[in-house]
């Protein structure tokens, strides 16, 4: 979704927001304002550090109750695998991030969050970190960092 020059982090998220597909950049919204002030991160080292991704590649839309984005489907999961696929075998990077509970899910296979947010796992030779969607609409946040 990103430029890969020299990135050896990569994030995942669940798709791209309004924003990200108005601006054609990852992480732009008020989500990814709030994961870079997690990060501790500027937006230029944030971008330099990581290669931005996402479980699907476009906007899935609003979720039909109004709370925020629709979590994309299976189908939609499973057409855009392959980019997931040959990123990470093109960019073989030492830390993963998944945001976000799809991303966990689909990275690590837990289903739980309290069980993985914020703990070390390893996938091939990287470390992963996960950590909860910084949107407005996360339910763990209220009880998380």
């Amino acid at each position: 979704m990103f430029e890969g020059r020299g990135q050896r982090a990569y994030i995942l998220g669940q798709a791209p927001g309004v924003v990200e597909g108005e601006e054609r950049r990852p992480w732009r919204g008020r989500a990814g304002q709030t994961l870079r002030r997690w990060l501790r991160l500027e937006e230029d080292v944030f971008y330099a550090t990581f290669y931005c991704a996402s479980v699907t590649r476009c906007y899935p839309g609003r979720a039909p109750g109004g709370g925020g984005d629709r979590t994309p489907t299976a189908r939609e999961q499973e057409l855009c695998a392959f980019w997931r696929e040959w990123e990470l075998k093109l960019l073989r990077p030492t830390l993963m991030v998944p945001v976000g509970g799809l991303a966990i899910r689909l990275l690590l296979g837990l289903t739980s969050l309290d069980a993985s947010i914020g703990k070390r796992f390893s996938y091939g030779d990287a470390v992963v970190v996960p950590l909860p969607h910084p949107s407005g609409v996360s339910r763990w946040l209220l009880g998380g960092p």
